[in-house]
């Protein structure tokens, strides 16, 4: 009910939690279609997200997530897969002289409505509004100028936080334009809601997000409610020690995933009239879990939440390709009919994952420094793969010195792993088992610093 979501974006009381399943590839899941196949091919994308609004009956629903639209526009080099989005293999800003400060693209490369695949995301958009525009509210999905910039830069960019400054805040005055000017875009194709899609924003410290996101996020948010358009602040990761800040851009709404408290976010969001949503796990629950831990799942999410103004119910971030149908068709149940499906599931006990199974190595007697890296998954999400973007950085420094593993979360061996490890948030970095970064992308110079601090050791 597509009034519902704009009744609770205008923070007014509703009769239940909005309900918007964020169905990117997943969309193409539904109908046959690969990933590469639903985000290049209009009429696949089309009937895909018809099949979306069919089986899961959303109040709002996105077009398209892919968070590599406007960085490929910008010249990125993208690799494609066909169960998830594509991600940035090459980045056009990226330079061999570390020193060497970020360039700023010149204004003319801001992309137009003919530049990369912004005209199939347009026609895609024009048709979904015309068939479901009346009774589901359309989110149009940018990249937000954080995560953007990193798409151009690379991991670059985080020493160039701490080494150049005023060339970072060039570079975010910058990507925040390109934002404005897609947002134009997909207004005019009829979107409601204009989410910037920012997973990095969970990766930088709240100090930084003041320097470098503060005043480009409120101008994109003031541009997006001038045009007459809703806004949503969306973030991936453990986003809390910036819940506030973000608060403080003025937009709409913010969505969060599973790494947040969100009774403890919606504490801060309310303080500024501001909605929230999420944030249903994506792969211990939606992917991993059966229809009745998805049930149960949603139903408590809802009952812990009393007051349901400013609440939209959701994944915490694009579900995974192969989600089963039927959990999301019991959350989307649960949303819609709660009281039935609170009953139905009353009972219901979810099963306990194993760890038994799980051996950690012995960290103390290691022959080399052990870089384990716990990710959601680096091809899919954009902070888990910026940290293993910053793993492959050590491996380049020093080779078979050291060794580095990566553990995705989207197997259930890995859920144990993380489990009996005491993994706190995705993406985190352990070295000879202890826990050194949560949630926050370390500089090249820290984590060489800390690797060989390591390795001197091991050589006493």
């Amino acid at each position: 009910m597509k009034d519902l979501l704009i009744r609770c974006l205008k923070h007014e009381p509703v009769e239940r939690a909005p309900w918007v399943p964020f169905a990117g590839v997943h969309a193409g899941f539904l109908k046959g279609y690969t990933a590469t196949e639903m985000l290049t091919n209009a009429d696949a994308a089309f009937e895909s997200l018809m099949e979306v609004n069919r089986l899961y009956r959303p109040d709002g629903q996105p077009v398209i997530f892919d968070l590599q639209i406007e960085a490929e526009c910008l010249g990125c080099e993208l690799r494609w897969a066909d169960d998830c989005p594509p991600s940035v293999s090459a980045h056009p800003l990226e330079t061999e002289d570390e020193d060497e400060p970020p360039v700023t693209p010149c204004d003319c490369k801001i992309p137009t409505k003919e530049s990369g695949r912004i005209p199939y995301v347009l026609e895609v958009m024009k048709r979904m509004k015309e068939a479901v525009g009346d009774t589901t509210a359309l989110y149009g999905l940018i990249c937000g100028p954080f995560t953007l910039a990193s798409h151009l830069r690379g991991n670059q960019l985080f020493t160039d936080m701490y080494d150049f400054e005023d060339e970072v805040c060039d570079l975010m005055a910058f990507c925040a334009r390109v934002c404005n000017k897609v947002a134009e875009y997909y207004i005019e194709a009829g979107m409601d809601v204009i989410a910037m899609v920012d997973p990095l924003i969970s990766q930088i410290s709240s100090d930084d997000f003041e320097t470098y996101c503060m005043e480009p996020y409120k101008d994109i948010f003031a541009f997006i409610r001038e045009k007459g358009a809703f806004s949503s602040f969306f973030v991936c990761g453990d986003a809390t020690r910036n819940i506030d800040v973000m608060c403080q851009t003025g937009p709409d709404s913010i969505s969060v995933d599973e790494n947040v408290d969100i009774l403890a976010a919606k504490k801060i969001t309310d303080e500024y009239n501001i909605a929230i949503g999420g944030n249903i796990p994506l792969t211990s629950i939606m992917l991993l879990g059966n229809q009745q831990d998805n049930m149960k799942f949603a139903v408590e999410l809802l009952d812990s939440i009393p007051d349901k103004t400013n609440f939209i119910i959701a994944p915490g971030c694009d579900m995974p390709y192969k989600v089963p149908i039927e959990n999301c068709i019991g959350i989307a149940q649960a949303a819609l009919e709660t009281d039935a499906v609170r009953e139905m599931v009353k009972n219901y006990q979810a099963e306990e994952i194993d760890t038994s199974g799980v051996v950690l190595p012995d960290y103390e007697h290691l022959e080399k420094p052990f870089l384990e890296v716990f990710t959601l998954d680096s091809a899919q999400c954009a902070a888990c793969g910026y940290m293993m973007g910053a793993a492959n950085q050590a491996i380049e420094m020093f080779g078979d010195q050291i060794d580095v593993v990566e553990y995705k979360y989207i197997y259930k061996e890995n859920v144990a792993r993380c489990i009996k490890m005491g993994v706190p948030n995705l993406p985190s970095m352990y070295l000879n088992g202890e826990l050194k970064w949560r949630s926050i992308i370390p500089s090249k110079e820290e984590l060489q610093k800390t690797i060989q601090e390591a390795l001197d050791a091991m050589k006493k």
